[in-house]
């Protein structure tokens, strides 16, 4: 006999490719808007925004305004989340890159400290901080745009493709700064790293203007989703919560703090690969904290080429992380990353080879670390408040590790005389942390995404852990 028709049964559903790329444009809109900062973090901000400072309280001054976006981002996660879990998947996304957008393509227009003073450095921030709110509900979003509509069997292959924006928003962002460096080069040509008075006075802006162009092809293909399935069925069924914050501090607290962990060696190796190896990479050899000395145009192309392995890592755990579990994929990736981190200098000693082969590892690392996640996350979390549950663990652990890791990195690296022996350490450390993690938790591959939440025209609803749920009219 043919299912009862139901307004769920009947609801249009979205494509593979629909919601593969929906997943994919958005984080890669968010992360390339990110990375452009982070560049600029690194390459002009410092004397734009900070020129008052010698250079390495500067640098570390652009560093603590990056890193201020991460403090933002669980504020962003509540909020998103709180609309994500109530209103739907769909409209939230579209708020959350709407609000990234503006916020990139504001900091584009802005004037500098030579221009409007402490006026100029406020603006940033606040334009960094409205970056890491948009951030904090785009993740998470998009994670559950690609899970909820994603086969069973194939959840944490459909889970990599929101992670697959970072590298290819790094290899865009860097790209077009490697173009503009190009056409804008260093008049002095004694110290091709240096930006030229070209770029520094215009140049610079032109990625964040060119982050328009790209929202507004997110906005267009984020237009044409529906929701999905499980989440209407949870709607319907009255077991959208009223406050889903409260809902998930009080039922799955334990989940939130094994979710914040499980990201956090992620975290850590992720910035110190494409903020910190930045610094390190071109400061000089004789400077006062010195460095590998390569220009930046050489040491971005050796960047973008690990960069490469990011990517097709991050498709490679898929179907690892599918096969073999989350859990497990991860702790043997994780442990990885634990030895990798007490190999940096000898490494880095062996030369450019080295050099390369420590990026290469590390993206490497990186791509097996961060795929999974997307799936993971999601999972450790019932339909009625997993946009906030996940939000929450990915951006609480930002804060534990993004936002601190440049910043303790470069304290580290001027520790150790130049040698960044003791930021590998820092890595290893943040790694053991994620594998005591890993070793509490529990496997969540063959979880059902609405296991738990009583069906429409049940008497009780119930959530995955028992508590009672509140009835909310859609």
């Amino acid at each position: 006999m043919p299912a009862p028709a139901t307004s769920t049964a009947q609801a249009p559903a979205n494509s593979r490719s629909r919601v593969l790329v929906a997943s994919l444009i958005g984080t890669t809109i968010e992360f390339y808007d990110f990375y452009i900062y982070a560049t600029a973090a690194v390459l002009v901000f410092p004397s734009l925004f900070f020129p008052d400072s010698d250079p390495t309280t500067a640098l570390l001054s652009s560093f603590a305004v990056f890193g201020a976006a991460m403090v933002a981002r669980p504020i962003g996660a509540v909020v998103f989340g709180h609309l994500g879990d109530r209103l739907g998947r769909k409209g939230t996304l579209v708020a959350s890159l709407l609000t990234m957008g503006i916020a990139t393509f504001l900091i584009g227009i802005l004037p500098t400290y030579e221009q409007a003073g402490w006026i100029a450095t406020a603006l940033l921030v606040v334009m960094r901080l409205a970056q890491g709110f948009a951030l904090g509900g785009e993740w998470s979003g998009a994670a559950l745009v690609a899970t909820e509509n994603a086969p069973r069997n194939k959840r944490a292959l459909y889970g990599t493709f929101p992670q697959l924006g970072a590298p290819l928003g790094f290899i865009i962002g860097n790209g077009l700064f490697l173009v503009i460096g190009a056409l804008l080069p260093s008049s002095t040509g004694a110290d091709p790293s240096q930006p030229s008075e070209a770029f520094l006075t215009w140049g610079w802006r032109i990625p964040f203007l060119f982050s328009a162009v790209m929202v507004a092809i997110g906005l267009w293909v984020r237009m044409r989703l529906v929701e999905a399935p499980v989440f209407s069925r949870t709607r319907e069924a009255g077991l959208v919560r009223k406050l889903p914050l409260a809902t998930v501090f009080r039922s799955h607290g334990k989940q939130l703090v094994l979710g914040t962990f499980f990201m956090l060696a992620t975290y850590v190796l992720f910035y110190l690969m494409t903020t910190f190896s930045l610094s390190y990479g071109r400061t000089a050899e004789d400077a006062a904290v010195p460095g590998l000395g390569y220009s930046y145009t050489t040491f971005v192309l050796m960047m973008i080429f690990g960069v490469l392995f990011f990517a097709a890592f991050t498709l490679v755990s898929g179907p690892l992380a599918d096969k073999y579990g989350r859990r497990s994929t991860l702790i043997w990736v994780t442990s990885a990353i634990l030895v990798f981190g007490l190999v940096w200098v000898p490494l880095i000693g062996m030369g450019t080879l080295g050099v390369v082969l420590w990026l290469v590892l590390g993206f490497t690392l990186m791509g097996m670390t961060f795929g999974p996640m997307g799936a993971l996350l999601p999972e450790l979390f019932p339909t009625s408040v997993r946009y906030t549950g996940s939000g929450i663990s990915y951006n609480v652990s930002s804060i534990l590790g993004a936002a601190v890791a440049p910043f303790i990195a470069v304290a580290l690296w001027e520790a150790g005389d130049g040698s960044p022996w003791l930021v590998g350490v820092y890595l290893s450390s943040m790694a053991l942390l994620t594998l005591v993690a890993l070793i509490v938790g529990k496997e969540t591959k063959d979880v059902a995404l609405d296991e738990g939440e009583t069906p429409a025209g049940a008497g009780t609803t119930a959530d995955r852990d028992g508590s009672p749920a509140s009835t909310v009219a859609p």
